[in-house]
């Protein structure tokens, strides 16, 4: 049977932990983790982005968090906690099951960038 997009959310926000903005902030701050951004390059080039944060577009991200990929960024790491934002969570979610499906093990749905910056955390130009 077909999955629409409700399912493929489902599925992942019942397999990925989503940590709300002040336990987000926190983490971050702990700066024992790698902050992905998957948001497309107009959207972060409108806003900002998290201060560190690596901005892989959704489309990108297998490739790049594949280590046997020609395109691959070794910020990404196993062994790293990964923390994802998108603008509003859904993207997110999408991602970090992606990565859980990939065998990262310590990936967060840190949800939507405005809440995220309403919360605190530290933001930088594009």
């Amino acid at each position: 049977m077909a999955k629409n997009v409700k399912d493929m959310l489902g599925e992942a926000n019942a397999v990925v932990t989503k940590l709300p903005p002040p336990d987000a902030v926190a983490k971050i701050r702990s700066g024992h983790v790698l902050v992905v951004d998957v948001r497309d390059p107009s959207e972060v080039q409108q806003t900002g982005k998290i201060k560190g944060a690596v901005n892989v577009s959704r489309g990108m991200l297998e490739f790049r968090a594949d280590p046997e990929s020609q395109y691959h960024n070794p910020a990404f790491q196993k062994d790293k906690t990964i923390l994802l934002h998108c603008a509003s969570g859904g993207r997110s979610a999408l991602a970090a099951k992606t990565l859980q499906d990939m065998g990262y093990t310590a990936v967060f749905n840190i949800g939507g960038f405005k809440d995220l910056a309403d919360a605190g955390v530290e933001v930088e130009p594009a």
